[in-house]
């Protein structure tokens, strides 16, 4: 957790001032759900991350059809 909210100071918190609290709860979101979850490894997908493991999941889709 505290290397979480070490990337989330440097990289949102720290970015610049917020008028207000939804501007920062917004900026907060987008760089979870953009940045900081698309690449982190994720232990139920196998220590893959989730653009990893979608484009092998695509992969054997496409094989099964």
């Amino acid at each position: 957790m505290e290397s979480f909210f070490s990337l989330l100071q440097k990289n949102v918190l720290d970015r610049k001032s917020w008028a207000t609290r939804q501007e920062l709860r917004l900026a907060i979101v987008s760089w979870i759900e953009g940045k900081y979850h698309r690449k982190r490894r994720q232990r139920r997908l196998g220590k893959l991350t989730p653009v990893e493991f979608e484009i092998i999941m695509m992969d054997a889709v496409s094989l099964a059809v």
